[in-house]
């Protein structure tokens, strides 16, 4: 019996059209993972800051419980803030500066590599404080209306309606800051609120992240957190520094 011979076969390729939308298909699917990758270092980003200043908190107590006060802003060496305390602070201005991170041992940067910003009243930091040292900086939201409303503190600071000691804040990813490179430009002419807590002295804004230039107050993304009157002084008992 005769074999019938079989036709050859060929692998069929992928055509030129195949081949691009393949091609299309991937970077789609790249892009939809370079966004979400983005998303998550700054959400890392805002949590490491957000545990930085709470450590930062905590060292400022134990800097009070040790020396009686708490500490000045830093001190400039050649106009960058170099970690050590600055003299003594003659006014609200210049109580108002960068933390002192080699006196308490902090990091001296955020999340995003900024420093660290940080206020104090005066009265809380060139001397012994007492329960009647009035502190006199006050931290401030928007409520739903737009309105600025206070999360610490008042319009008026007395020894019975206490304010708050100290704030300390991260200036965010965006608009003001100062990292090694030197000052970071604002950028923005609307948001009004990082505006306030860049310009200080006495009043500070902390509100959720927000990157609409119409809402009240502007875009937003500071890390801003204080360390309440009530807190220190019951601290500063417990440890034996306060009657």
């Amino acid at each position: 019996m005769t074999a019938v011979p079989r036709r050859p076969t060929f692998a069929r390729g992928f055509t030129l059209t195949e081949m691009a939308v393949v091609l299309v298909i991937v970077a789609l699917l790249i892009a939809g993972l370079v966004i979400p990758l983005a998303t998550q270092q700054d959400i890392r980003a805002r949590q490491e800051t957000e545990k930085t200043l709470n450590d930062i908190r905590e060292a400022l107590i134990g800097f009070a419980i040790a020396n009686g006060r708490l500490p000045r802003p830093s001190a400039l060496a050649g106009g960058a803030p170099d970690g050590t305390e600055r003299a003594a602070c003659a006014t609200d201005a210049d109580c108002h500066g960068f933390l002192p991170w080699a006196v308490l041992g902090m990091p001296r940067q955020d999340g995003w590599g900024k420093f660290i910003r940080y206020s104090v009243t005066p009265a809380f930091a060139n001397a012994g404080f007492t329960l009647t040292t009035v502190a006199n900086r006050t931290v401030q939201t928007r409520d739903g209306g737009g309105a600025a409303v206070f999360l610490a503190g008042q319009a008026a600071c007395n020894t019975a309606n206490q304010c708050v000691p100290a704030v300390i804040f991260s200036q965010g990813k965006l608009n003001w800051g100062r990292n090694d490179g030197g000052d970071i430009p604002d950028g923005s002419a609307t948001n009004a609120d990082e505006d306030v807590n860049d310009a200080g002295p006495t009043n500070y804004f902390s509100r959720l992240p927000v990157i609409d230039t119409a809402a009240a107050g502007g875009e937003f993304d500071d890390v801003a957190i204080w360390l309440p009157t009530a807190i220190l002084a019951n601290r500063m008992i417990s440890a034996g520094r306060l009657p």
